[in-house]
């Protein structure tokens, strides 16, 4: 479990097809390495992975076929980029995010990043090549003010249309200097994890549904009406 805010950044090298390091600069190596142990969880962007091997100034970990194939890890690989990094909440930590699984959804790209007086304005869609993995497990889980992870950090949906097309997150200049958003340019594709409490309540809403034919939509009067607002 994590909450998506991120510790430090990490440069991701290959060793083997499914295996890589994480290299991680001094200026973070204290907040990540202190007490990181063989076994732990850290998230790579997003992507929740065991600690395999301790090496100097970072570790080595491995990713499984599903997750090569449904997040940008491979595309971070090839060209040794940045990842953000967080391990894994400890019992007692203070949770300043929001619950972050580290199980990626699917992918979205940049779509526009326009600074602004107090805020970086950025503007996620889904990939022409994965609209339909974006509809299945992003869309469901979109509304204004809701929680979601983009590359592993907690952010809030400042604002998305009602088809659930695009949505749009106002970040703050610490989060965009202090985590990989900053080396993001328009097209670039993002992991994207939507919050765990509305997949389960979606969840439920469904189990509901199929038992009661009288209702015909989840709206905002429904959710009002069933104490979920």
């Amino acid at each position: 479990m994590f909450t998506g805010l991120i510790q430090g950044l990490g440069i991701i090298r290959p060793l083997e097809s499914d295996r890589f390091t994480l290299s991680i600069p001094d200026s973070y190596s204290s907040s990540i390495l202190s007490d990181l142990a063989i076994g732990d969880s850290v998230a790579v962007d997003g992507v929740c992975l065991t600690v395999e091997e301790i090496v100097t100034n970072g570790f080595v970990a491995t990713a499984s076929p599903e997750t090569l194939q449904r997040t940008t890890l491979t595309q971070k690989i090839e060209t040794a980029s940045y990842v953000n990094l967080e391990p894994s909440l400890r019992v007692g930590s203070k949770l300043g995010g929001h619950f972050v699984t580290g199980h990626v959804d699917g992918l979205g790209c940049l779509q526009a990043a326009i600074a602004t007086d107090k805020a970086w304005e950025m503007t996620f869609s889904p990939p022409s090549s994965r609209q339909e993995q974006w509809y299945n497990y992003i869309q469901p889980y979109l509304i204004p003010k809701g929680s979601v992870a983009v590359n592993g950090i907690s952010l809030t949906v400042a604002e998305c249309d009602t088809a659930g097309t695009w949505f749009k997150a106002a970040v703050i200049p610490h989060t965009y200097t202090q985590t990989n958003l900053c080396y993001l340019k328009t097209g670039d594709w993002v992991n994207i994890e939507g919050d765990i409490l509305g997949k389960y309540v979606a969840k439920l809403l469904g189990k509901q549904l199929a038992t009661d034919q009288s209702v015909n939509e989840v709206n905002l009067a429904f959710l009002t009406e069933h104490g979920y607002l």
